[in-house]
């Protein structure tokens, strides 16, 4: 109902249209709830989640997909589906295209130190095809959401205490107690905008303080995890 009613706008604006119908539908369809995904997001207890992570014996792939994504939190789709072409270790940016995102828009991820530091590591193995995270039985294709979240399960995390989608909420929630500026979060996180031909530009919005920011998450969770090791 909303993209029809921008739609419409924009025809009665242009003289296609002389009235908006979707207006007349206010209040009669439920507006959609959101979901709450399970997260971790006590230190301690993120600490040991890093350090199960670090230290699971599955497939290459799996093991570097799950090191990654409390890092960068971005969607799982996202993750799974990266291709090298679109990493720049030198300029520490991850770029995903629009056709690669939720929201259709380009996505600019900065690359810590640690995250650059474990792609290093990940080029060695996978830098010669196309994903960064290949299919345990196909190289040509991604590795499955279900495949890290199995691993997950047998590192003993169940349902109600993390998914995958969790790292995000992880993120957002210790980011917005540590006081960073929500607009930063949001951007990160690449959120919706009301303004959708707004958004479509705004792909580089505050992106030197997200840099700052995204190693700044890196750092603390590093040492959550050393905490752990201890």
């Amino acid at each position: 109902m909303q993209l029809v009613g921008q739609i419409l706008r924009y025809a009665i604006a242009t003289g296609r249209a002389k009235h908006n119908i979707a207006a007349d539908l206010r209040g009669a369809l439920k507006p959609r709830r959101g979901q709450n995904r399970a997260t971790i997001t006590d230190p301690e207890k993120i600490g040991q989640l890093l350090k199960a992570i670090d230290s699971y014996p599955g497939h290459f792939s799996v093991c570097y997909a799950l090191r990654l994504i409390p890092l960068v939190f971005t969607r799982s789709t996202e993750l799974r589906a990266a291709e090298w072409s679109e990493i720049d270790l030198a300029a520490k940016e991850w770029r995903i295209p629009a056709s690669r995102t939720k929201m259709r828009q380009l996505h600019i991820v900065p690359l810590s130190d640690q995250v650059v530091g474990i792609l290093e590591e990940l080029k060695a193995i996978s830098g010669d095809g196309k994903h960064l995270f290949p299919s345990i039985r196909e190289n040509d294709k991604p590795i499955t959401d279900v495949a890290l979240l199995s691993a997950l399960r047998r590192m003993g995390y169940e349902k109600h205490e993390i998914c995958i989608h969790g790292f995000r909420g992880m993120a957002s929630t210790i980011l917005n107690e540590q006081g960073y500026n929500r607009d930063w979060i949001e951007r990160q996180l690449a959120h919706s905008e009301r303004d959708g031909v707004r958004a479509a530009y705004n792909y580089a919005q505050y992106l030197p303080e997200r840099r700052k920011m995204m190693q700044s998450y890196s750092d603390y969770l590093s040492e959550l995890k050393k905490k752990a090791q201890q």
